[in-house]
């Protein structure tokens, strides 16, 4: 499973081992039990990558439905992924976004978002 946790000043991915069922449904009780409200939903969430990085192309080729690779820009590529969407309240643009793709699928996609990372930070 793949988690991204959209923040105002950003946001992180992380590859987690645990099922989606069993993350939601503690997601849930961690909101039931702490009295605050919790919203999930299906949806999509998109992430820029830079489009010079080694391998990208298998990205596409490894066909996942959950995921859509186009161009951004001269640049960038935009990754979009199905799956579904938690947050305090439906309108909030923070919050969490988990999908479950092929666990070779997830594990690439999440080594491409580290390597892009560690670019950004090497040229900053």
């Amino acid at each position: 499973m793949l988690k991204l946790t959209y923040t105002t000043n950003g946001f992180h991915l992380e590859h987690l081992s645990q099922s989606i069922e069993e993350w939601v449904n503690t997601r849930v009780l961690l909101a039931m039990r702490s009295g605050t409200g919790l919203s999930v939903e299906p949806s999509t969430a998109c992430f820029l990558l830079p489009q010079n990085l080694a391998n990208l192309d298998t990205l596409e080729e490894m066909g996942e439905d959950t995921l859509s690779v186009s161009m951004c820009d001269a640049d960038s590529v935009e990754i979009s992924l199905e799956g579904t969407w938690l947050s305090s309240n439906n309108e909030s643009e923070e919050g969490l976004f988990v999908c479950v793709m092929d666990e070779s699928a997830e594990i690439f996609l999440y080594q491409l978002w580290k390597t892009a990372q560690y670019q950004l930070t090497v040229n900053s």
